[in-house]
């Protein structure tokens, strides 16, 4: 293949650059890699033994309650301490825990110990792990990688995730079938140690105290507050919009709770039915970060966020107009596909425009963003699909949430402007 041929060829398909100069990512990226679906696998594993356990559905609900709230709840500090302590302490010490709290489940399933407290109270400490461990790991990034290789290692990491989601479950619910839980926890905690190698062959990752207003925090470098980090965003407008514009589409117009109503309702399907809604999207955020080629040429990232969410919106209203099942996904895909363009771009002005020093809080604030504005999102709909229909839930979620991106992008002038040659927070 020619120069020019590759040159074509990394203008649609993800751009592989960080992962062939950087020896760090690569084994940081593989080992997030392997880790995301071994808790994809724990993740359903769970789910699994709590309703073999308590044939309630409602008891696996709070599966997720569990793991949402100590995410949300230590997702701000794991930030501020990332921006105290050693990014790669940090991330050893959490992906260890992770490992530990794995290979806990293996031993009780093993042991025949089988009580849902025990499992409500892992899977809580396994969020508190993920929680330190995420702005700790994706802080480091930036000082692996010159700024004009970002772009392309958030659209890497974005197919990670992805991927973990997609194959992590299915693949746990095989497992699970042929050698039961305690095969799962316990490939989970090998998982592991993938990413445990790449955090130990790491440099030292102290933050670089250069200081967010160009000196030193009022606090001193002895600490690192969550409230200094939400001053700075509030003095960082461009950094603001990366979590609003994230809002209108994830609060307005996310109508995942509404798809085994509408399977039934629209598709006279079943579960089976529910489950093709709910893989749709993710496959366009994966299909997102394998083409994802074509976006080193975009300059203006603010623009193509507020692109990004506003044919998020688009999708999801014509979605909810749609009765035929393959246009449903199709239109889901597509939606997909547009949230994965705008994190990458989200990523990636949040680590080029902010300090060194204010990534780990960022970071935080992003987890609780990506953590909580789902789950509102699904209240959302879920309260206005009781008060009206489905139908005028999930179109008038998407047109709001196009109006609501059209607002900020009248609002968010610099924003529309910010130059990836030039950043601004």
């Amino acid at each position: 293949m020619t120069a020019t041929d590759q040159a074509d060829r990394r203008r649609v398909f993800a751009d592989l650059t960080p992962l062939r100069t950087s020896a760090h990512y690569r084994r940081l990226w593989f080992g997030n890699t392997v880790s995301w679906v071994g808790q994809g696998m724990t993740a359903l594993a769970v789910s699994l033994q709590v309703y073999e356990i308590t044939r309630s559905p409602f008891s696996v609900g709070l599966v997720g309650l569990f793991s949402l709230v100590p995410l949300i709840v230590f997702g701000l500090y794991g930030g501020a301490i990332a921006d105290t302590v050693d990014r790669r302490k940090l991330g050893l010490a959490s992906a260890t825990g992770s490992a530990v709290l794995s290979a806990a489940l293996a031993t009780a399933a093993f042991a025949g110990f089988h009580h849902v407290w025990f499992l409500y109270a892992i899977v809580a400490l396994q969020s508190v792990c993920a929680a330190l461990n995420s702005p700790a790991r994706t802080s480091m990034i930036p000082r692996l990688l010159p700024a004009e290789q970002l772009r392309a290692a958030n659209a890497l990491n974005s197919m990670t995730m992805t991927f973990g989601t997609l194959v992590g479950p299915s693949l746990g619910g095989l497992i699970v079938g042929v050698g039961g839980f305690q095969t799962a926890y316990l490939i989970d905690a090998f998982a592991f140690s993938a990413a445990l190698y790449a955090m130990w062959r790491l440099p030292s990752m102290l933050p670089e105290r250069t200081g967010a207003m160009g000196a030193p925090p009022a606090g001193g470098w002895g600490r690192a507050s969550v409230l200094d980090g939400l001053r700075f965003l509030a003095t960082r407008p461009n950094l603001r919009m990366t979590f609003f514009s994230d809002f209108c589409a994830m609060i307005l117009a996310h109508p995942r709770a509404l798809f085994p109503v509408v399977a039934v309702l629209w598709y006279d399907g079943d579960a089976t039915t529910t489950g093709l809604l709910a893989a749709a999207p993710a496959a366009g955020a994966l299909l997102g970060g394998v083409l994802s080629g074509w976006q080193g040429r975009i300059r203006h990232h603010g623009q193509a966020i507020l692109l990004a969410v506003a044919c998020w919106g688009t999708a999801i209203a014509v979605f909810g107009l749609t009765r035929e099942l393959w246009l449903g996904l199709v239109l889901l895909a597509l939606a997909g596909y547009s949230d994965t363009v705008s994190m990458i771009f989200r990523n990636t002005m949040m680590q080029v425009a902010a300090p060194d020093e204010m990534r780990g809080r960022l970071q935080g604030v992003f987890i609780v963003v990506v953590a909580g504005g789902p789950r509102l999102g699904d209240f959302l709909a879920g309260s206005v699909a009781d008060l009206t229909s489905p139908a005028v839930a999930i179109t008038g979620g998407g047109i709001a949430c196009v109006l609501a991106i059209g607002a900020l992008a009248l609002y968010g002038r610099g924003f529309r402007r910010y130059d990836a040659l030039n950043p601004t927070a």
